[in-house]
């Protein structure tokens, strides 16, 4: 009989992989309290530190096997997770729990991990709080050490060439050894799309399907799984015609591939002449090749809070300037858009903690800009360094979760203050650098007009604008069904922006993750939006949709669009949008 799942899906649009389960069922016992005497701590202990030991070896063994074109941002993962193993608040809280509680090292590690992971848990930032993940594997590789289990994936002959792998959850160093070995997909139990695992299987162009709790139990190792990572489903046991069908899609997707990396170097330009700026959403200085090897335009999200993480003092001026020098080297005269500090009210860094800061939902709480207004000794020095850089290439500042014009006031006469500083030190720097405002919330998309007088930009988040919009968490698994970015209202908003933007004729960009969705690039384009940035790999699938599209009758088909939109499901309205 066949059998259909329908999870999370995760990678490039109309990802598809055949091929037989690999099922991995290690970690899935649960760890029990167990008490020690006094004479077996130090014993106890021990038995830890070789654990400890022997789960940064195997991180080694893995490290070593990466090839060296493997892109940066995938071993970055490997060695965040060796830095952990010499984390004292982790290895030294296990130690002070095994002596204090008289427990085992498996069971004090579950403690600390628990702690640890509240303290993610209540932040609001959705990235940063999938940094969760990082004490989640390392955790999870001590303990396959203490219990003794197989330090590698089994069940499977080590050359997986052509495999689908099914765990309850896959680290990082597993992933990237499965993929190496030839695994041509990944399924999970649990996982979401800003989990590490998801991230990994993006950067490394593996489909994957998460979110499919308890699937192993329906599973047998070796038959032939079916993973489509465009809906989200993995099918079991299919007939032949399924299989032939999917076989087909498959062949079909890889000339497609093919056909799209011979756009890397065309201009994004519409039918009817209109040009359209695809730039990348990134991280790291590292991840500017993977941009230009898919022909970005320039950098339209650069986030900086990794420069805030896991450490107990904060960066400095130079710090960030030495940073935002390296990314313009990087990109070859690009442009780049530096999106200030977004941190929340909970951060694991020493340096950012405040007293009083457990509140009940840390989300609507102090965050972003209101956190860097309340907090100048975290926004002043970045400020200054963005200026500083500006004068090393083109460079646009960008405001992040903003609120009212009032925020913006604030954020202006900061910015002239820290000119004249510049001034006086005789310090260059952009006089007329971009200013520009993230519109991330229904308030700041209502009164866009207001703010827009005051921007020299505009670029809409559209995660935390369908999050905050329709109340919905998106990293929870009760209710990220809902997050629906065509829900009319998000369309409406969208919509209101962009018109804002065209009648003070001030340029409006999008960075959410619709930016990169096929299924909204023409609607978008019909809108009126001009800029959209992205993951980088999925840049030359909208590039290919944008080449073929008219934007001025899209335009049109768009006024249709919204005037029917009380009328029908904007789900299929948007479906015969982008078929016509």
């Amino acid at each position: 009989m066949t059998l259909a799942f329908q999870g999370i899906g995760i990678g490039a649009p109309n990802s598809i992989a055949l091929g037989p389960a690999f099922v991995d069922i290690r970690g899935q016992g649960g760890v029990t309290h167990a008490p020690i005497g006094a004479d077996e701590i130090q014993d106890e202990i021990a038995r830890f530190d070789l654990a400890v030991e022997a789960a940064r070896g195997a991180l080694k063994r893995v490290h070593a096997q990466i090839p060296p074109d493997t892109p940066v941002e995938i071993v970055e993962f490997i060695d965040t997770h060796l830095l952990m193993l010499e984390d004292t608040a982790l290895i030294d809280g296990v130690r002070h729990i095994v002596a204090e509680q008289l427990c085992t090292a498996e069971w004090a590690l579950q403690r600390q991990r628990d702690t640890l992971i509240a303290v993610f848990d209540r932040m609001d930032d959705p990235y940063l709080r999938t940094r969760r993940d990082d004490i989640e594997h390392v955790v999870r590789q001590i303990q396959i050490f203490l219990r003794g289990e197989p330090s590698e994936p089994t069940l499977a002959p080590r050359d997986l060439d052509g495999y689908v792998v099914v765990a309850r959850d896959l680290m990082p160093a597993d992933a990237i050894l499965l993929h190496h070995r030839g695994a041509v997909a990944f399924v999970t139990e649990y996982g979401g799309p800003m989990s590490h695992t998801a991230i990994l299987a993006r950067s490394l162009g593996v489909p994957a399907v998460m979110g499919l709790h308890d699937i192993s139990r329906y599973l047998r190792a070796g038959e032939l799984l079916i993973v489509d990572s465009a809906s989200g489903t993995v099918i079991a046991n299919a007939d032949e015609r399924i299989v032939d069908d999917y076989r087909q899609r498959l062949r079909e997707i890889q000339v497609r591939q093919s056909r799209l990396r011979t756009l890397v170097d065309r201009p994004a330009r519409t039918r009817d002449g209109m040009e359209i700026r695809l730039q990348a959403n990134l991280e790291l200085a590292e991840d500017v090749e993977l941009a230009k090897a898919n022909g970005a335009h320039g950098v339209g999200l650069y986030r900086t809070e990794f420069l805030y993480m896991n450490r107990a003092d904060l960066p400095d001026e130079e710090e960030h300037l030495a940073n935002y020098s390296a990314m313009l080297g990087a990109l070859d005269g690009r442009p780049i858009t530096i999106r200030t500090l977004d941190l929340g009210v909970d951060k694991h860094s020493e340096a950012l903690a405040r007293p009083g800061s457990n509140v009940s939902n840390p989300a609507l709480g102090l965050r972003a800009i209101r956190l860097c207004l309340k907090e100048p000794e975290l926004f002043r020095p970045q400020v200054r360094a963005i200026l500083r850089a500006s004068a090393l290439g083109p460079v646009r500042l960008m405001l992040p979760l903003v609120t009212s014009v009032h925020e913006i006031d604030r954020v202006l006469t900061i910015v002239a203050e820290l000119k004249r500083q510049l001034d006086r030190d005789g310090l260059a720097y952009d006089a007329a650098m971009p200013i520009g405002a993230m519109i991330e919330v229904p308030a700041a998309a209502l009164t866009a007009h207001a703010i827009a007088r005051r921007m020299d930009f505009l670029s809409i988040g559209t995660n935390d604008l369908i999050q905050y919009t329709l109340a919905i968490d998106r990293l929870d698994d009760a209710v990220n069904d809902l997050f629906d970015p065509a829900h009319p209202a998000i369309l409406r908003l969208i919509r209101l922006t962009i018109e804002a933007g065209r009648a003070l004729d001030v340029p409006v960009g999008m960075c959410g993750e619709m930016a990169g969705d096929p299924r909204f690039t023409r609607l978008l384009l019909g809108m009126g939006l001009r800029e959209f940035s992205m993951q980088p790999g999925a840049l030359l699938d909208i590039k290919e949709i944008l080449l073929d599209s008219d934007a001025d009758a899209l335009a049109r088909r768009a006024d249709q669009f919204f005037a029917r939109l009380d009328e029908s499901d904007s789900t299929d309205l948007l479906a015969v949008f982008d078929a016509a």
